[in-house]
């Protein structure tokens, strides 16, 4: 899997509690948890969103929201509790404290379901109540300085080279330090998107509230945005 950064995802990376972890870093580990997010399919289809909260209930603690989730995601709907397991998952589950869906991490990614539809577990991004799938980001997009200045044009495509990886190609003439990194592939993960090059090079870009990208905050050098045109 390529190894992509959430824009507040990469603010939050955590470690998960072992079975010898004591109360008060458990207590650490869910605040780090707390606020709104989005469950979605991995293949773009609508999600919905999750407040997962302090307040303990039964079989863990308290989610609210799912009622919303009835339409878009059925398995969501008697949501009442989360829980972060000594497997290094966060589970989600009903009042009977039967287990709904579970959600594992490897370093660096964003939580996804373990089993069953693939899922995405994200921190919501403004009004988004999907991930960007491959057909939705095909097209021609801008590369801009963080002021606004032009620097290229770059078309994502649905082509996929021998190994099924998306493949990319410069539009319009790009800048030495873009152009050297002989960018020809994409990826998605998330709210992520990294544009790779033969020579493994790579350029990550994290997904806006408006549907934009901007640069990582990881990647070294200015900032930068990636621009639907």
């Amino acid at each position: 899997m390529i190894r992509l950064f959430s824009l507040v995802a990469t603010a939050i990376t955590i470690t998960l509690a072992s079975a010898t972890t004591s109360p008060a870093a458990d207590d650490e580990q869910a605040k780090a948890l707390v606020g709104s997010w989005l469950v979605a399919p991995e293949n773009g289809a609508k999600g919905c969103r999750l407040s997962l909260e302090m307040a303990e209930t039964i079989g863990g603690r308290v989610i609210a929201g799912a009622q919303a989730c009835a339409a878009a995601l059925p398995v969501l709907a008697g949501a009442t509790a989360w829980k972060l397991g000594s497997d290094d998952t966060l589970r989600i589950i009903d009042v009977n404290r039967k287990e709904l869906l579970r959600f594992g991490q490897e370093e660096g990614s964003p939580w996804e379901t373990e089993e069953g539809d693939p899922m995405w577990l994200l921190p919501a991004l403004g009004d988004l109540d999907h991930v960007p799938s491959v057909e939705s980001l095909v097209g021609t997009w801008q590369l801009k300085s963080q002021s606004g200045e032009a620097l290229c044009q770059i078309d994502l495509t649905a082509d996929k080279d021998e190994d099924g990886t998306t493949k990319m190609s410069p539009k319009t003439a790009c800048p030495a330090s873009i152009s050297d990194m002989k960018l020809s592939l994409w990826a998605t993960e998330g709210f992520g998107l990294v544009l790779m090059g033969s020579e493994g090079s790579a350029l990550a870009f994290d997904m806006n509230a408006s549907g934009n990208f901007e640069k990582s905050a990881d990647e070294s050098g200015p900032p930068m945005l990636l621009v639907r045109q």
